[in-house]
């Protein structure tokens, strides 16, 4: 029985045409019959390497498995402001705070905002305000967003719209248009007319309390009068003559009359230019002429100072505490003619610079270097 295994016929592999798993392990043998320093490769070594196989083949494994999404409730952002000092919490337009226990039926509820921001809104009434030192007619209407022609025309300033005094009650409309006072001959339609609006502007505009069906109107009734207009008051300009026998012709490019700071530069109800600086600052003449006139003025300016340059201009110095000299005095260009005050409608020491030629108020930066 042995002898006929022994002469088994089968034909024989030989190792080196194994298949790859013979090879490997092979390979492991030969890694493990390695001798280093401390001999054989030791188990624990082996044991590590084959741990970092193993979680490596793991990693590659978990990797392309999908694991479920949770969805986490993000918690609302809160932004601040400082107001007046103090942190205020602001919240975006479109944030909604739900109170953890406000669902009910399916139904969300919104949780009670403690603080808001109120909006400005537009001012429903007529004001009355004091004018204060420093105040122009121009400064005032930006304070209330309103025109300046606004102010003028509702307070009776067209004579003289950029002379103000202090103290003075000035009417303020809460929007543009004409505070109109009612004549014994008015009609709301005579009174749209002349202010260029529909009669249904002034009916229906809340603060003239109008019968829209029957609308009555006395005379002595203020009217406001939204988005009316008005022409511009044309200025009342006095051209002066020099006194006879004195000439004094100048050279058309002025000076600057005094040295601070433009608070009020030249514009349609303010044909001047207003310099700010201390009681009793110099005034100079801006060119050379002859003084034409030098005194006291009911009109507003005060005391004042005209001057003749010989060649169609003339200047005037207004709100003056002293005045160094009188009609007729020939003054050079940069002579000291009087200090700086605030008498007549004004709201502070300032020099109220006109430049006029031939009889016209001119915009003076056009002649100054």
């Amino acid at each position: 029985m042995r002898a006929d295994l022994a002469s088994d016929s089968r034909p024989t592999v030989p190792p080196n045409e194994w298949g790859p798993g013979y090879q490997f392990w092979q390979s492991v043998l030969n890694l493990l019959a390695q001798r280093g320093p401390e001999g054989t490769t030791s188990l624990v070594r082996v044991g590590s390497h084959l741990i970092i196989l193993l979680v490596a083949v793991l990693v590659l494994v978990f990797s392309k498995v999908n694991l479920p999404a949770w969805d986490i409730a993000e918690e609302p952002v809160e932004t601040a402001e400082i107001i007046d000092g103090a942190l205020i919490p602001e919240y975006a337009a479109d944030t909604t705070l739900v109170e953890e226990n406000s669902v009910e039926n399916g139904a969300l509820t919104r949780a009670a905002v403690p603080i808001t921001l109120i909006p400005e809104r537009s001012r429903l009434d007529v004001v009355t305000y004091t004018v204060t030192a420093g105040d122009t007619l121009y400064g005032i209407a930006q304070r209330y967003k309103l025109n300046a022609e606004t102010i003028m025309f509702s307070n009776g300033l067209e004579k003289n719209p950029d002379l103000l005094r202090l103290g003075q009650q000035l009417v303020i409309l809460p929007l543009n248009g004409i505070y109109h006072t009612v004549s014994a001959k008015d009609t709301i339609q005579s009174i749209a007319k002349a202010y260029k609006v529909t009669p249904e502007s002034i009916i229906q505009y809340p603060l003239n309390h109008l019968d829209a069906q029957n609308p009555v109107i006395l005379p002595g009734q203020k009217l406001i009068v939204p988005g009316g207009v008005k022409e511009l008051p044309k200025p009342d300009v006095t051209v002066y003559q020099a006194p006879a026998g004195t000439s004094r012709r100048g050279t058309g490019v002025l000076i600057w009359p005094t040295s601070g700071s433009i608070t009020q530069g030249y514009k349609p109800l303010h044909r001047a230019l207003d310099i700010a600086r201390a009681m009793g600052t110099p005034i100079k003449a801006a060119d050379a002429g002859v003084v034409v006139v030098a005194g006291w003025s009911n009109s507003g300016y005060g005391y004042h100072i005209v001057i003749d340059h010989g060649n169609g201009l003339q200047t005037l110095y207004a709100h003056l505490s002293r005045i160094l000299v009188k009609r007729g005095t020939v003054v050079a260009k940069g002579g000291v003619i009087g200090n700086m005050g605030s008498t007549g409608r004004s709201t502070g020491p300032h020099l109220h610079f006109e430049v006029r030629k031939d009889g016209v108020q001119v915009n003076p930066v056009g002649y100054l270097p």
